[in-house]
């Protein structure tokens, strides 16, 4: 299998071994715990929020001060998260109600139990600086660049044609051909994420036509799911492992110049991208961690734009016993 690239100083790498069918994975700091419960932490990818957050957490100590251990390990993407859980090799991840709801119904014992984040964080339509496309209107009949079909920026793409009344094209690049098509006029926008996003917008190659975290009404895009064994067997654990996650959210928060630095080590990107990455992403995360029922309603709602149905009941795949501390 072939192991995530990530480099730190003290950080070492290892391929997780799970039985699953595309399991390549990498350890993100992980560190031998003294405690005797320690937390595995499944992150979707390595250039994202939780997992810089999730390393603050770790290097501040947090989860040392709560008791615990943790061990944070790089997959390659939610699905891969979402299978390690079902499979008992990992206790938390972050999720969407959608892919959680799915998850559920199809038997997997999981939780919601606090939000990460209300707004897409990062996420932009995009077009060439050099573009004659000033609107969203322009885009009707024209191509726009997504991912895949049926992640994120698909779903950002379906929400645009409903919201804006304009039909265009979905074209499914890749993460990797997202820039180069968008560079060459081979689609006419894209729909792309942080921190590549900022980088293009920071070098003024890109126009603006949409900030979907300002735009989109709020809802419960991302938030920590939990094994319900762990909920079962160790709530305190659990509770544990949310007061470290979101103390680390807090300092980082408080810290800007000592944030951006980790940022910008963890995501390995220059220090102007890490301070947007750090402005737009970290200070518009969720401190409110509670659950509401029309943030929920809201996200299931536009999960179905990609066709994401047959979800478990919101009862079903929420615990709102779990308050972090401080946060």
């Amino acid at each position: 299998m072939n192991q995530a690239a990530i480099r730190h100083t003290h950080l070492t790498r290892r391929t997780a071994l799970l039985g699953l069918a595309a399991g390549a994975s990498a350890a993100l700091t992980p560190r031998a715990a003294r405690a005797q419960d320690v937390v595995r932490i499944a992150l979707p990818t390595k250039t994202y929020y939780p997992t810089v957050v999730t390393e603050a957490a770790i290097r501040q100590k947090l989860f040392d001060r709560q008791g615990i251990g943790a061990e944070a390990t790089v997959y390659r993407g939610g699905a891969e998260c979402i299978e390690a859980m079902a499979a008992g090799a990992a206790d938390v991840s972050l999720g969407g109600p959608g892919i959680i709801g799915v998850a559920v119904r199809k038997g997997v014992n999981l939780k919601l139990v606090a939000t990460s984040t209300r707004v897409n964080c990062g996420w932009y339509l995009l077009v060439r600086a050099d573009s004659p496309v000033t609107k969203v209107e322009d885009l009707a009949g024209k191509k726009v660049g997504i991912t895949s079909a049926g992640s994120g920026s698909d779903v950002l793409a379906l929400w645009t044609n409903e919201a804006k009344h304009t039909p265009f094209t979905r074209v499914p690049l890749g993460g990797g051909g997202l820039v180069p098509n968008l560079r060459s006029g081979n689609v006419d926008a894209v729909v792309l994420y942080s921190p590549l996003s900022f980088e293009l917008i920071l070098a003024k190659q890109v126009r603006v036509l949409i900030d979907y975290a300002a735009e989109m009404p709020p809802q419960l895009v991302g938030g920590w799911a939990v094994t319900g064994k762990l909920i079962a067997d160790k709530p305190d654990v659990v509770q544990k492992t949310m007061n470290a996650l979101y103390g680390a959210l807090l300092w980082m928060r408080a810290n800007r110049d000592a944030a951006i630095a980790l940022i910008a080590e963890v995501d390995e990107i220059k220090p102007d991208v890490a301070a947007m990455e750090y402005e737009q992403t970290i200070l518009k995360l969720a401190t409110d961690t509670s659950m509401g029922m029309d943030e929920l309603t809201r996200a299931l709602e536009t999960a179905k734009l990609i066709g994401i149905t047959d979800t478990a009941p919101i009862d079903q795949i929420i615990d709102t016993h779990f308050k972090p501390v401080g946060a």
